[in-house]
């Protein structure tokens, strides 16, 4: 490419937020190709086949900018002066403007902005055409919400969304600033009354008896609608909706429907139902497509007869759930019809690809199962965020979505389909890592007023006490790969993080839950800065913050989720011995001298962590063993001022075998491990729960951190 062409590539890019280049995990910085670029605003609908395609292309962006009077999305925050962008043409520049607030909750309000009271902030030319662009003052105390303002000047009407939010996200009472949970993924939760695996039963039984022992948390991942059956899927992260749960933790003993259904008593009642739940119940793996194929058995027979013969105040219920969630018809059929071509809705003929589903085109009887299933699947998961009385869900929000789920079928103006998600080389995957799943379109979510990323928030926000945001970053750049290219070449696209960052706090506000922001691994220094200026928690995860620090682990953040591990890092155990060193470079993911260095660095990791732990007197000097440096480890978390301290269950009794290995797939069999102790063997536990007992004083007491 040409060096002005090439110029033009980067200026072109920079105007659609694709940065061009950016610095590594090693410090380095890497340029963007033009290749990468040029794939990269294909992704994002721009029209650049050729070379000779660029200038006309930024003729457009610029046209576009200038053209488009006011912004689709504007934010207030609180306490701060609202100014609105207007770009007239500068003949247009000198007139009267007519302003019209409509808020959520209906009040108007109308005023006029004189030219003297909109200074120019900005000029610029555009074939042959100079622009003025001005700046409208807004009151400052607008009320927090999703407000519509119309402006109208010269016979022409713009309206952006307002935005309007506090500063910082929700923050609990005084009382509730050192607080603690467990951790233990739901499908891993086993009891003797289980089908296989963990459910909503489940999760209400352990937030009761962390309740008891002053835990106020429980924490699991993402609890989603996934494919079971065809495009087979398991992981919690690239679920088939970020907007309805997912049946498979459904307690089916639980269903009110089994009182008045004789079939689904007798059907679970047989020896061969009986031997098969009994099989699903042995061995150490969750069988996710089995499971749910019994499930679904008992289900599709409770819901006929809930349509057939259900109370009218029963009924009457469902309509009031059904009739709150208007999307809800819509996944629905998308289910069915996916049921019945057995096929990814990227084949589907043109017609259902767009949208386009009527009556003829699913059963009804798969439709219907798909409605009482949300519907059953949310009356359990809202009696077991109850159930805990004092104790609530910490939920994960993933960051995308299947791209052969309903979202993205849905709301495809929200998705960029011509590329996939993942993260830039790093010392661990030297390659990159692509996630598979198509990243937010940042022009597409703002025109759509941000309704998909609010829809989502609301529905987790919903039962959850504190929500964690799976890479946070995302909210301010997604790393980008586009089609036919691998992870190394991929390239950063930015998002406006202001307003992502408001629906954030004004949601966590009506919500009143805490939002946490998973942001480990390689997240420049701005990450961290809108963090803490909106409130949002931070993850800090204690033996991998030693590296940097030569006499241990710096201080934990006042406003942190401090944990020993994430469902992405070996467990404690297998950390201390290098399990999972050992297992990567088995499968070639570290070359034998990186797998080497890795050690080396671990053995570090490990020596600084014991020697800072015997200088806090929370280790005797000579107990180096894993259980007493765990202990030690825990109760220096526990003593700090973090927000929350999350412990992995698992980690209480030793487990080495991690429930995901990141960059595999068929390699491992990632989500589907069961804890080695069952709620009945743990709860009753005395190293559980002494060591609890433990962390709940020490919260208590909020003294000894640093």
């Amino acid at each position: 490419m040409k060096p002005a062409e090439l110029r033009t590539l980067r200026a072109l890019a920079a105007l659609h937020g694709v940065e061009t280049e950016f610095r590594d995990a090693f410090g380095h910085r890497r340029a963007a190709t033009p290749q990468a670029l040029l794939a990269t605003l294909r992704a994002l609908g721009v029209n650049v086949d050729r070379a000779r395609d660029l200038a006309p292309a930024l003729d457009l962006r610029q046209r576009e900018i200038w053209s488009r009077a006011c912004e689709p999305v504007t934010v207030a925050w609180e306490g701060e002066a609202v100014r609105v962008t207007l770009r007239l043409p500068e003949e247009r520049a000198g007139e009267i403007v007519s302003c019209r607030l409509q808020t959520e909750d209906g009040e108007s309000r109308c005023w006029r902005a004189l030219p003297g009271e909109m200074p120019a902030s900005r000029a610029g030319r555009v074939d042959g055409r100079r622009y003025v662009q001005k700046e409208i003052v807004l009151p400052r105390r607008l009320p927090r919400g999703y407000h519509r303002l119309s402006l109208e000047t010269g016979g022409r009407e713009f309206e952006t969304l307002l935005i309007s939010a506090p500063a910082r996200a929700f923050e609990p009472p005084a009382r509730n600033q050192r607080s603690w949970g467990v951790f233990l993924p739901l499908h891993a939760l086993g009891s003797a009354r289980g089908w296989g695996s963990g459910d909503f039963t489940d999760l209400a039984s352990l937030l009761r008896w962390t309740a008891a022992r002053g835990g106020r948390l429980v924490g699991t991942l993402p609890l989603l609608a996934a494919f079971l059956d065809e495009h087979f899927e398991p992981s919690p992260y690239s679920p088939a909706s970020r907007l309805f749960w997912n049946e498979f933790f459904i307690d089916v003993a639980r269903v009110p429907e089994l009182r008045r259904c004789a079939g689904a008593r007798r059907l679970i009642g047989s020896g061969a139902f009986r031997r098969e739940i009994d099989r699903l119940r042995g061995g150490d793996q969750v069988d996710y497509r089995r499971g749910m194929a019994q499930k679904r058995r008992v289900l599709e027979l409770l819901c006929r007869s809930f349509f057939a013969s259900a109370p009218v105040a029963r009924r009457l219920e469902f309509e009031r759930f059904v009739a709150a969630r208007p999307a809800l018809p819509d996944y629905a059929r998308f289910r069915a019809v996916n049921e019945r071509r057995r096929t990814a809705w990227e084949r589907w003929p043109r017609r259902l690809r767009e949208g386009a589903i009527v009556a003829g085109d699913y059963d009804r009887a798969a439709y219907r199962y798909h409605l009482y299933a949300q519907w059953i699947a949310d009356a359990q998961l809202a009696r077991a965020s109850r159930a805990g009385r004092g104790a609530g869900l910490y939920l994960d929000l993933p960051l995308g979505a299947s791209r052969h789920g309903y979202d993205v079928w849905r709301e495809r103006g929200s998705f960029a389909l011509g590329a996939s998600t993942g993260a830039p080389p790093d010392p661990v995957f030297t390659g990159g890592q692509d996630w598979g799943f198509p990243p937010p379109h940042p022009d597409g979510i703002r025109e759509e007023g941000y309704r998909y990323f609010i829809a989502t928030l609301r529905h987790h926000l919903a039962r959850a006490s504190v929500l964690r945001i799976d890479h946070v970053m995302g909210l301010q750049r997604l790393f980008w790969i586009p089609s036919g290219l691998d992870a190394s070449q991929g390239v950063y696209v930015r998002y406006r993080a202001q307003e992502l960052y408001a629906i954030l706090c004004l949601e966590s506000w009506r919500a009143g839950a805490v939002i946490a922001g998973e942001n480990l691994g390689t997240v420049p220094p701005e990450v961290d800065e809108m963090m803490a200026r909106c409130g949002v928690q931070r993850l800090h995860v204690l033996q991998y913050d030693v590296e940097g620090h030569a006499r241990g682990p710096g201080p934990v953040p006042r406003g942190a989720v401090a944990s020993l591990n994430t469902h992405d890092m070996p467990t404690f155990a297998a950390f201390l011995s290098g399990d999972d060193i050992e297992d990567r470079a088995s499968l070639g993911l570290h070359a034998p001298a990186g797998a080497r260095k890795e050690r080396a660095r671990r053995v570090r990791i490990v020596g600084a962590l014991r020697r800072f732990l015997v200088r806090r007197r929370r280790l005797a000097k000579g107990k180096g063993g894993a259980a007493s440096l765990l202990d030690a480890c825990l109760a220096f978390l526990a003593a700090s001022p973090a927000r929350i301290v999350l412990v992995n269950l698992e980690d209480l009794w030793g487990e080495r075998r991690p429930q995901n290995v990141p960059g595999t797939g068929r390699e491992r069999p990632n989500w589907r491990r069961k804890a080695a102790l069952t709620f009945e063997s743990f709860s009753r536990s005395p190293r559980v729960v002494e060591t609890l007992r433990r962390i709940a004083a020490l919260r208590r007491k909020g003294a000894g951190g640093r």
